[in-house]
């Protein structure tokens, strides 16, 4: 069984990081685990979430959340949501001289790519998590990753961003952006000799331009963005860091789950454990679906109520072991990773009280 308090406890482990794809519970885990480590653990903890629907901020009882770190009435707990374009202007700002960043803002491309360039969000996810840890405020980050299509973007896609900013086209845009004289269209065409046709009429000149100037004024910028991504995923690596997956027994999520585990592997990224959300559990699990089908037909004369009851226990257990065969599907491939399964809500975790719930399952108690 997956020991959370064991995590949530131990000084040395300063990050968690929970993972998954969509719609599997992610944040309400990241927001329960952050919770329980500030109250029953004592540790200052921030918890970063990226998700767009804020109902984080309803659960944590605050009117809403931003770039900055706020507090959780009477906790130790601070939460914030990720914005990618203050994120990204932020680190702008720190690595460019006013007048520079000035330029960039205005620049067009870095408009569109501060706020739609795919890969963004994932990367400034990055950049925060560098930032809240060099700040050495917090005794643990827990961090609710970005809602991608696939759980595997959040490592992936800041490398793919990095090469993107280190790429060859890009070098070449600013080696023609240095190079004065003509403009700076008629110098990018120029360096794509035949291609430059094809270039424009693909891209046009005016965003060739716009991206052009946009390399020029990141110049000093380049080799930055990689190295800080490179240094958090070195991080990611360090056993400060506490990976958690997190699925429901639902055959696309525990297949993303099993993917992230291999991915983390591969990476020599520390696995903590599974959380199994939504799980059906009965409290006589000794009443097996057929005893539940047989005593229905049974009674169903004599006791009417007693046989919809039994009935009702059947379709249960029918449910719990289609949920036990999926879920085997990623204990079988990873019997060294530990599970915590949380049982299905009857309603949907709206306040502190449901958040403290659903961290009493995920514990040890």
């Amino acid at each position: 069984m997956f020991d959370v308090d064991a995590v949530l406890g131990d000084p040395t482990i300063r990050i968690v990081v929970c993972c998954g794809s969509g719609g599997v519970g992610k944040t309400t885990t990241a927001a329960s685990l952050a919770l329980r480590a500030a109250e029953v653990h004592g540790r200052r903890t921030v918890v970063l979430t990226i998700d767009p629907a804020r109902r984080l901020a309803q659960a944590l009882g605050l009117t809403e959340l931003d770039n900055t770190p706020r507090q959780v009435k009477d906790t130790q707990l601070h939460a914030m949501m990720l914005d990618m374009k203050r994120t990204f202007d932020e680190v702008v700002l720190t690595h460019t001289a006013p007048e520079r960043a000035k330029e960039i803002f205005a620049n067009p491309f870095y408009q569109a790519m501060s706020t739609t360039f795919s890969g963004t969000q994932e990367y400034m996810a990055m950049e925060k998590l560098g930032q809240l840890r060099s700040d050495d405020e917090w005794d643990l980050i827990v961090v609710d990753t970005p809602p991608s299509r696939s759980a595997l973007d959040f490592l992936d896609a800041p490398a793919r961003l990095g090469r993107f900013l280190d790429g060859r086209m890009l070098k070449l845009l600013l080696g023609t952006a240095r190079a004065g004289g003509r403009s700076v269209f008629n110098l990018v065409a120029a360096s794509f000799g035949a291609f430059s046709k094809v270039v424009q009429k693909i891209l046009g000149a005016q965003l060739l331009t716009d991206l052009s100037g946009f390399v020029s004024a990141l110049d000093s910028m380049f080799g930055g963005f990689r190295e800080r991504a490179e240094s958090t995923y070195r991080i990611l690596q360090d056993p400060q860091t506490a990976f958690v997956l997190v699925a429901a027994p639902e055959h696309d999520a525990i297949r993303e789950a099993a993917y992230f585990a291999e991915r983390l592997g591969a990476e020599r990224m520390p696995l903590a454990g599974l959380v199994l959300n939504r799980v059906h559990l009965s409290a006589i699990p000794e009443l097996t679906e057929e005893m539940s089908a047989a005593a229905a037909v049974a009674v169903a004369d004599a006791h009417p109520i007693t046989s919809q009851v039994l009935a009702l226990h059947e379709v249960l257990m029918r449910q719990v072991a289609r949920e036990t065969e999926v879920a085997a599907l990623f204990t079988d491939q990873f019997p060294g990773v530990p599970v915590a399964r949380v049982p299905a809500q009857p309603t949907d975790v709206h306040d502190l009280a449901g958040l403290r719930t659903i961290g009493s399952a995920l514990s040890s108690e």
